[in-house]
C-alpha cells in the first residue's frame, strides 16, 4: 500500500453470495492482484497442478508472479514430483498451501478461499473477510448468474457450502462460518456487493490502511 503497510486480504463466501464479484471489484478498486480459486485450484489428482500451472503459463503479465512461484516449487516443464503421495488431497493442499504463502509474502493481493486466512494466520497486515447473504437472496443470485436451473439452484448452493465447510473443517480443525475467524463479516443481502467493496475499503481505513 502507499504507506509501505502490508496487505493481504483473505475472502470467504458462501456460494450465490457474490463473495466473487466482490474480490474481483475491490482488487480492481486497490490495484491489488486477484487470485481466485480457478487459479489456485488444486483437485485431487496430478491434473490439479499441471492444469494450474499451464493455465498461468498462458496469462498475462497480471500472473507472473504466480507462474514464477509454482515454477520454482515443480521440477522442469512444471511436471510436479513429489514422491507417491503426489496425488492425495492432504499433498496438494500443502502444495497450494505454500503457494499461498509465498504469494502473500511477495506482494500485496487479494485471495479467494482455499484456507488462505488459516494459512496465512499471524501475518502482519492481514485482513479476513467473509461474504454471506441469506438462502432467498443465494438463491436468486444463483439462478440469475445461470449458475444452476431454478429447480437445481437450493440443493447444490448447500452442496456447495458443505463441501466447504467440511473442507474448512478438515484442514484447519476450525468451524468456517465462525466469526470469530474473520475480521470482517459482510452480508451482501443488505447492501449488495458493491455496499461490501465499500464497507471493506472503509474498514481498512480504520485499520491505518492508505488506499
Amino acid at each position: 500500500m502507499k504507506d509501505g503497510k502490508r496487505l493481504v486480504i483473505t475472502i470467504g463466501r458462501q456460494f450465490g453470495s457474490g463473495g466473487c464479484e466482490v474480490g474481483t471489484k475491490l482488487a480492481q478498486e486497490l490495484g491489488l492482484d486477484f487470485y481466485d480459486k480457478n487459479i489456485l485450484r488444486m483437485n485431487s489428482d496430478e491434473s490439479g497442478i499441471k492444469e494450474s500451472y499451464y493455465y498461468m503459463a498462458d496469462e498475462k503479465a497480471g500472473n507472473k508472479l504466480l507462474y514464477k512461484i509454482i515454477k520454482s516449487l515443480t521440477p522442469e516443464k512444471g511436471a510436479p514430483s513429489f514422491g507417491s503421495d503426489l496425488t492425495s488431497a492432504d499433498n496438494l493442499f500443502r502444495f497450494q498451501s505454500e503457494v499461498i504463502r509465498k504469494l502473500a509474502a511477495e506482494e500485496d493481493c487479494i485471495i479467494m478461499g482455499r484456507c488462505a486466512d488459516y494459512v496465512l494466520e499471524g501475518m502482519e497486515g492481514l485482513v479476513r473477510v467473509f461474504i454471506y447473504a441469506d438462502m432467498d437472496f443465494r438463491e436468486k443470485r444463483t439462478i440469475e448468474k445461470e449458475y444452476y436451473a431454478a429447480k437445481d439452484a437450493k440443493k447444490n448452493i448447500k452442496r456447495i457450502d458443505r463441501e466447504r465447510r467440511d473442507y474448512f473443517r478438515y484442514y484447519t480443525g476450525k468451524e468456517w462460518e465462525f466469526p470469530e475467524n474473520y475480521d470482517l463479516m459482510i452480508n451482501t443481502a443488505a447492501i449488495g456487493t458493491d455496499g461490501a467493496v465499500e464497507t471493506i475499503k472503509n474498514y481498512l481505513k480504520v485499520r491505518g490502511f492508505e488506499i
